[in-house]
């Protein structure tokens, strides 16, 4: 096994290139150099602005040069208003500087750590746990979760602290033990606690709930497995830009959407066809369903609120990823603009996954028979409890899948013992719960198919009447609906009727005279639970439809809109989908909505076995065949 490395440089020659850290720092600086950032400021972000659509497509249509430009988001400690920049590093200039009133921008990684440590030291919370029976302060443990907006908060930038305490030392499992019913608010501007909620003492369970192989004995009867490519791998990278088999991308990474796929092509023939312009998770969001005062107001965004990209996990060879690895590293900017780098943040590599196609003919006994390879792109970001997993497949035939693979450590409460929750399931006999809940993901995909024009219908599956045209009752048809408007393409998941999505462009035809075009496949779903009233729902509003379209629009980029922290909700898909624009035979955005359904079980403690969700993208009338009928025969000798 062996792994490669990404080179960031400044002189790369694409406009999706990410910022490398010198561009970062000079960023920065120049913002510093004209006044407008001062010593409390600290920066949420500094990413690449990237250029227009059209700027981009002409690039690569004739090369023509775009300025380079870095798009920052900072925030002033000092009276707490944010600003956004822009800066043009090819002229070395800050091109613009405004102030977004009534907003609170992402959580700053520093803040998760000042936040412990106020909450800690704070003699009201002392005074708290002593009543609870801890007199240590150190084990004690702080989740910084959002605050949200439900119209009775305190002023300032908050978080809502919650507590749990390692008992048993600094390796401890602290989520064993959760301090039950104590909730204190920090304002993080001035670094204080705002407020000590004490909805009462619940005893602090006790019993551990460690993973560790020197408390897990290890089973001895696994064997090696080996996976090797000795000849190398089969793709290339250019910078960030990868070939493989037929398919060409680029890869991006941001702070608050981790990877990016940019300009996805597959050649077919002498053609380099286009599939996806841009492909991201929008936002995200993690609603629980336990009115009890410590978790009635757990409901993450953790791109909006938390940057989630920031949380990426160094990956390391052989425990996150197998085989011939190649890794781009993940270059951002921490609180004082300098460039911070998260090393292997982005994990690429192939796979073998099985059968392909197969057919046997059973008169003269021959087989023919192909094995899948896949392109893998991943990366894993921990947020406080939990770990999620990101995974882009690419596959021989045309078709592409996107997993969410959710791990780590529950967010847990306290019952009194002997007492059963109503809202979650008892995970052991001293009073340790984990409370219902949900994990949904929106994912922005900006289709270009075959080109820029495309549309979206709805295809449903329909059983035909009783009638002579239906002489024994077996006859059903799929029936393709178009989605002309933006409420009009507002549309939820339909078991019943096996209802997929097909994005189409009219204006290119296949070998059978129809719409060359890509269907999205749901996999994993979910519909939200709580009341329509609930903050939730408002804030979140793209929970409430599984599909959404929109035309392309260069600023609509998250789907609960550009800063849901603390904001009172309505923002993002809902505000933008009310002018019904059409979304007909145009450039189109759809926006995809997927989840998992958490109920938790005892297999869940005390760390989760992955559970998986995501959708598929394949190819419906794009290819006039099977793509991958040019795929060799394994070299094993033995097939064929």
């Amino acid at each position: 096994m062996t792994a490669t490395q990404s080179r960031f440089t400044t002189a790369l020659a694409h406009p999706l290139e990410p910022l490398s850290g010198d561009e970062i720092g000079a960023a920065a600086g120049l913002l510093r150099d004209a006044g407008h950032v001062g010593e409390r400021s600290r920066f949420v972000s500094i990413v690449l602005r990237e250029p227009s659509k059209d700027a981009v497509l002409a690039f690569e249509a004739d090369g023509a040069p775009i300025a380079r430009e870095a798009a920052a988001v900072v925030l002033d400690k000092a009276d707490g208003r944010t600003y956004e920049a822009v800066v043009s590093l090819t002229d070395r200039a800050v091109t613009r500087w405004e102030h977004v009133p009534g907003v609170q921008p992402q959580v700053l990684l520093e803040e998760f750590f000042e936040c412990e440590e106020i909450v800690k030291a704070d003699a009201g919370v002392q005074e708290a746990l002593r009543l609870r029976g801890i007199t240590e302060f150190d084990g004690v443990m702080v989740d910084p979760w959002s605050a949200g907006h439900y119209g009775d908060e305190e002023e300032g930038r908050l978080l809502r602290a919650l507590v749990w305490v390692k008992i048993g030392g600094p390796d401890d499992n602290g989520y064993a033990h959760p301090v039950e019913n104590l909730v204190v608010y920090v304002d993080t501007n001035e670094k204080r606690v705002a407020k000590i909620e004490d909805h009462g003492v619940v005893p602090v369970p006790q019993e551990p709930g460690n993973y560790t192989p020197d408390v897990v004995a290890p089973r001895t009867d696994l064997k090696p497995v080996s996976i090797t490519q000795p000849e190398g791998t089969s793709f290339t990278v250019d910078g960030h830009e990868v070939r493989w088999q037929k398919w060409r991308f680029r890869v991006g990474f941001t702070p608050r959407e981790g990877v990016v796929l940019h300009t996805v092509r597959y050649a077919d023939g002498e053609r380099e066809r286009s599939v996806l312009y841009r492909a991201s998770l929008s936002e995200m969001v993690v609603p629980y369903g336990d009115p009890a005062p410590t978790h009635r107001r757990k409901n993450a965004f953790d791109a909006g609120e938390y940057n989630i990209g920031t949380l990426a996990n160094p990956l390391e060879l052989g425990c996150d990823c197998l085989g011939e690895i190649h890794y781009f590293d993940g270059v951002l900017a921490d609180g004082d603009g300098n460039p911070l780098v998260i090393p292997n943040a982005v994990c690429m590599h192939e796979e073998d996954f099985g059968l392909l196609w197969k057919h046997t003919d059973f008169r003269t006994e021959k087989t023919e028979v192909r094995r899948s390879r896949r392109l893998v792109v991943s990366f894993v970001a921990t947020v406080g409890n939990y770990e999620y997993g990101f995974f882009w497949y690419l596959y021989q035939d045309g078709n592409i899948e996107f997993e969410v693979k959710l791990t780590g450590i529950m967010s847990t409460g306290a019952v009194p013992p002997g007492t059963t929750p109503t809202h979650g399931q008892l995970l052991n006999t001293d009073g340790l719960y984990a409370p219902i809940h949900q994990h949904v993901f929106n994912m922005r995909l900006d289709f270009d198919v075959d080109g820029v024009a495309n549309s979206v219908y709805e295809v449903d599956t329909e059983t035909d009447p009783a009638g002579p045209d239906n002489p024994i009752g077996n006859g059903f048809r799929t029936h393709a609906t178009l989605l002309g408007t933006e409420l009009a393409a507002q549309r939820r998941v339909s078991l019943d009727r096996a209802r997929y999505w097909k994005v189409v462009n009219p204006n290119a035809r296949n070998a059978v005279g129809e719409p060359t075009g890509y269907v999205l496949k749901p996999h994993g779903t979910v519909v939200p639970f709580v009341r329509p009233e609930a903050s939730v729902a408002t804030r979140a509003g793209f929970m409430n439809h599984h599909l959404w379209v929109t035309p392309h629009e260069e600023r609509e980029m998250h789907a609960a809109g550009d800063y849901p922290n603390q904001h009172q909700g309505g923002d993002g898909l809902p505000a933008w989908t009310a002018a019904d624009r059409p979304v007909a035979d145009t450039d189109v955005v759809v926006w995809y909505t997927f989840g998992s359904h958490h109920a938790a079980r005892l297999e869940d403690w005390p760390v989760m076995p992955v559970q998986y969700v995501g959708f598929s993208l394949q190819p419906n009338g794009f290819f006039d065949r099977n793509p991958a009928l040019d795929v060799p025969r394994p070299s094993n000798g033995h097939c064929g």
